[in-house]
């Protein structure tokens, strides 16, 4: 059996106490950080119309005022503004917020294979984003004429809030929340929507189940600055909650009681993580789409290379989802172009492999994270 998230069986794989291990987690940000650089510059120089590195570099150089020479052509220089500039931000911002969110989900229910969609937000906003693209010509098409072509992804975003709160209520008894029962709450309530949304992909037509097959596995396909302005207040509020939060995540590993004890009010702690990460993840899904195994892995990862303090884990988490998303959507515009995977497929083809070295590596005596 897995251990649970964060318990002191990792503090086995964590590095040495002291000055080396203060060493040893500045030069890993500082390598994660670089990684991030490096998967941002591909991804804003590869695709259908290749981009020179120098060109890129020249125009960010440009973009931020500083002395370095760069003369783009107009044609390049649209692509990157008005097409690869925000979608690779957009993917920065998603994976960040989703791997910050299951960071906080693995610590607060003190499991490993918690994740953001556990307390309901993601399949809330799959089952309201189905119906809105299935019904949007006829029982919502009042809806279409009141918000546009923001119809879908405000009606996710709302969609995922309120199935979670649906969840939290279940959860509430005698003024204090029950994470068992928030627990097995979000499983019934992500079976009923997975079953309403299965039966409104069963109704759809063939133009519908192309749309619902991006959608439902992840795609940051048509993307424009609107876009990741409407995404950044929300992921960005979400991931300040969470790393606000990260002395009192450490304190809850030792255990409700213990964290009483310490001074933590443990409900607002509770209550504020929650809502953070329905507010990250339904932000994500909301202009993304559901995108898998990223609030699930990279935690993993980020302990692996820095402990379990999430004074440290939380900002390795954002910098490995953002580089892993970025990297996945590049990968899925460019390997069958002209066509486009869905990103989904490319995080389930890594995510799985990874939990799959979990299991072996616990079987063969190792430290589960």
């Amino acid at each position: 059996m897995i251990a649970p998230a964060n318990t002191p069986l990792e503090a086995s794989s964590a590095p040495a106490s002291g000055s080396s291990l203060n060493r040893h987690r500045a030069v890993v940000r500082v390598l994660l950080a670089a990684i991030l650089a490096a998967v941002v510059l591909a991804g804003l120089s590869l695709g259908a119309v290749p981009l020179p590195s120098g060109v890129v570099l020249g125009f960010l150089a440009q973009a931020l005022e500083l002395p370095i020479p760069a003369d783009p052509t107009e044609a390049q220089a649209a692509v990157l503004l008005h097409i690869r500039l925000p979608r690779v931000i957009l993917g920065m911002l998603v994976g960040g917020g989703l791997a910050v969110a299951g960071a906080a989900m693995q610590a607060l229910f003190r499991n490993p294979l918690a994740d953001p969609a556990i307390i309901g937000v993601s399949s809330g906003a799959a089952l309201v984003a189905v119906a809105v693209i299935v019904l949007g010509d006829t029982v919502l098409q009042g809806l279409h004429g009141l918000l546009g072509i923001w119809t879908l992804p405000v009606a996710a975003f709302l969609g995922g809030l309120g199935v979670t709160a649906l969840v939290y209520r279940l959860s509430w008894e005698q003024g204090e929340t029950h994470m068992a029962s928030l627990l097995l709450g979000g499983i019934a309530i992500n079976s009923l929507a997975g079953a309403a949304t299965g039966l409104l992909i069963y109704m759809a037509d063939d133009a519908q189940l192309r749309t619902l097959t991006f959608w439902a596995m992840g795609s940051l396909g048509g993307t424009s600055w609107v876009t990741v302005l409407v995404a950044l207040p929300g992921v960005q509020t979400a991931c300040l909650v969470i790393v606000w939060h990260a002395r009192a995540l450490n304190a809850l590993l030792l255990g409700e009681a213990e964290a009483r004890h310490l001074g933590i009010d443990v409900e607002w702690v509770k209550r504020a993580l929650i809502a953070a990460s329905a507010l990250a993840v339904g932000t994500a899904v909301a202009v993304s789409g559901v995108i898998g195994f990223v609030g699930l892995v990279v935690p993993h990862l980020a302990r692996l290379l820095l402990g379990p303090d999430h004074r440290y884990c939380l900002l390795a988490c954002a910098l490995i989802g953002s580089a892993l998303l970025t990297g996945a959507d590049l990968a899925a515009r460019t390997l069958v172009a002209p066509a486009e995977l869905p990103i989904g497929i490319l995080t389930a083809l890594l995510g799985a492999p990874f939990f799959l070295w979990l299991l072996l590596r616990k079987r063969n005596g190792g430290a589960a994270c």
